[in-house]
């Protein structure tokens, strides 16, 4: 019984990954095609998959139902939605949730943004965190010690000419981030891209949770995607609140000063 679940598992995660045949199923598994296709139909009764005209198969609505209610049950999820939809409609750009477990961040929740541009990210996904706003302060949130040894076993892989590829380099990044109370991804991840991210913190005062506006530079240049720090500073307090801790709001120091537009006065015609 057992190793027909962990054969069941295997078979969903290919399908997830895009593994579509019976054929390439059975070839990528190891296993004969009728087991395959046994353990396929057992999986399809309960909803986990599904197949077309072609019996190319998907993954079907049970994943996404037990993965929202996963998500669902975790409170810093909950507590942002309403937040995270009200800072995405009022500077009309992208914002992502995330949170850190054992050395992985992962983007848990994500509202899109009023422009024509879409980001490759995804709930459920992993995010860079050396390359990424969230992945900064959420880093910044670890205890020094517990910061330095997940750094030094990062892949710090080049996403652009400005991503940090040096973990002396990053923890600096990451010091100065944690104490002005805000990160950025300026250019690190896509060459087009410009994030901030801020922590939420739980009652603990622990960092629980990052959030990130992110915005393509065809929308608004950097300097104006730092002029968006005060709704973002204001959301992540609101759902810091939420949770119960009692944060400081963060000095008017730690925000740059600029008058740059908000993306409601982004030029006319930007996608």
């Amino acid at each position: 019984m057992s190793q027909s679940v962990a054969r069941a598992l295997d078979l969903l995660d290919l399908v997830s990954r895009g593994v579509r045949t019976l054929d390439a199923l059975a070839e990528e598994a190891g296993v004969h095609k009728s087991t395959v296709l046994r353990l396929l139909q057992t999986l399809e009764s309960r909803g986990f998959v599904a197949h077309d005209a072609g019996h190319r198969y998907r993954v079907g609505p049970a994943v996404f139902a037990l993965a929202s209610d996963a998500l669902d049950a975790v409170d810093v999820r909950a507590a942002a939605a309403p937040v995270l939809r009200a800072l995405a409609a009022e500077t009309g750009q992208t914002v992502h949730l995330a949170t850190y477990q054992d050395g992985v961040v992962t983007y848990i929740d994500k509202v899109e943004s009023r422009q024509g541009l879409r980001m490759y990210s995804r709930i459920g996904l992993p995010a860079a965190i050396h390359a990424t706003a969230v992945g900064k302060v959420l880093l910044g949130g670890l205890e020094p010690a517990e910061r330095e040894r997940v750094a030094a076993g990062l892949d710090l892989r080049a996403f652009t000419p400005r991503t940090h590829v040096t973990v002396d380099g990053l923890l600096a990044d990451v010091a100065i981030s944690a104490e002005r109370g805000w990160a950025e991804d300026h250019e690190e991840h896509e060459t087009f891209m410009n994030c901030v991210g801020a922590p939420v913190h739980g009652p603990d005062g622990r960092v629980a949770a990052a959030v990130s506006i992110s915005v393509p530079n065809v929308v608004l240049p950097h300097e104006s995607v730092l002029a968006l720090l005060p709704a973002l500073l204001d959301a992540t307090a609101r759902i810091s609140t939420e949770l119960g801790a009692r944060t400081a709001a963060p000095s008017p120091a730690s925000v740059p000063s600029t008058s740059a537009p908000t993306a409601s006065a982004a030029p006319k015609g930007t996608p």
